[in-house]
Formats: structure tokens, sequence, C-alpha cells
């Protein structure tokens, strides 16, 4: 049993264990989230999303996992449960920063992968292919915008999704005319673009502040642990 100084590292390391529990169950629900959201745009991203969502859903369930087996390893003062959790917890930590550095290689490939894409389901708009027409149509009147990099993209007629609603325009930075109608100026993949920056902060923020709560979890389950085996050997 440890004592001291050590029991308040116990009860830090198990209250830390809850919050990881808990962020693994929120990692579930934003993996269920992703891939409910882009559902409808599957017919030019194709199973990106749908990958990446499942790759949440079980990185989750994992730290879920983790979560629970280092809260019983703090309770019951486990030194190869403690140890484990740490070493486990370790091994995620760098995985993550190996992500994140792959991530920021490949930022640039995936806006040209999207855009080949969103440019070659083009030709299927006025088919219906796969959903086309609806996932273009949903994307011009959310982002409001209009073709991939611009209205001149679409070679026959321009959409009734590129039109401005009335009372946007006048407004010249999202509205401009063509063939006496006023539709959006900007194209799909700068609105894409800005969607994915703004939401990126946020991801890299909460990151970073996961990343800090690992390297606790780490340092103080190795105390404990530590602690615990001190405690073992003085028996």
């Amino acid at each position: 049993m440890v004592e001291g100084g050590m029991k308040c590292v116990k009860y830090l390391l198990f209250t830390f264990n809850l919050l990881f529990f808990f962020a693994g169950l929120a990692l579930i629900i934003a993996g269920a989230v992703v891939q409910t959201r882009f559902r409808e745009y599957i017919a030019f991203f194709g199973n990106n999303f749908s990958a990446a969502a499942i790759v949440l859903i079980v990185v989750g369930g994992i730290i879920l996992l983790i979560g629970f087996f280092g809260c019983c390893g703090a309770y019951k003062e486990s030194y190869c449960m403690t140890m484990t959790f740490a070493v486990i917890l370790g091994l995620i930590f760098v995985l993550e920063i190996a992500v994140g550095i792959g991530a920021a290689v490949m930022k640039n490939k995936v806006r040209k992968i999207i855009e080949d894409k969103m440019t070659e389901s083009m030709k299927n708009y006025n088919d219906d292919h796969e959903g086309v027409k609806k996932a273009w149509d949903s994307m011009q009147e959310k982002f409001e915008c209009c073709g991939v990099k611009n209205s001149t993209d679409w070679n026959t007629t321009v959409p009734d999704s590129c039109d401005c609603p009335a009372d946007k325009k006048t407004d010249e930075k999202i509205c401009h005319k063509e063939d006496g109608k006023d539709i959006f100026k900007r194209g799909c993949i700068d609105g894409i673009s800005e969607w994915v920056e703004k939401n990126v902060v946020v991801v890299v923020g909460v990151g970073i502040g996961f990343a800090f709560l690992q390297l606790f979890g780490i340092y103080a389950a190795k105390k404990l642990a530590d602690a615990i085996l001190k405690g073992y050997h003085s028996v």
C-alpha cells in the first residue's frame, strides 16, 4: 500500500485515467459524427472519410480500454498493470507524433486528390451517378460555392444550387453575375479548405492538450509503479 505523497499520485492517476476513458468515448462519438456528416459527400471523397471515421472509432475504443485498464492498475496498486499502462501510453504518444507529421506532409497532396475527385465527379452530375447530384447540390449550398475552382468548371448549364440567395446578391465577395444569373463566386475546393482549416485549429488545440495529459499520465504511472515496487521490496 502506497503512503503519503504517493497516495495523492495514485488518486491523481486514477482521475487522469477516468478522463482518458471519457476521451476514448469522445473519439468514438467523433468518429460516428464524421461518418454521418460526410456520408453525403462520398461520391467525390470516396471512402477516405469513412476510413478516417473507422480509425477514430477504433482508436477511441482502444483508448477507452486503456483508460479502464489504467484505472484498475491505480486502484489496485498493481505494478504490472501500471507499468503496462505507462508503456502503452508512451507508444500511443509516439504514434500521434508520427501521424501529425504525416498529416502535415500530406496536406497539399490531399487537397489535390480531393480536387481531382471533384473534377471527375462533375461528369456524372446530370446522370446522378452514385448520388453525385445530391452531393454537389448540398455542398454548393452549404459552402456557398460553385464548381471546383469556379463556376466555369461547369461546362454545361450551371446548377441551380450555385444561385445566390436574394439577400446576398449585392455582395460582390460572395456573388457575381454570369449569363444574367447571380451565382456564387468562389470554388468549392476553397470553401472546403476554409472549413477544414477552421476545424483543424480546434483539433490541433485539443490534440496538444491531450498530449500534455498523456505525458502527465506516463510520469504519474511511472512514479506510482516505482512506489508500489518499493513497497513490495520493503515487505
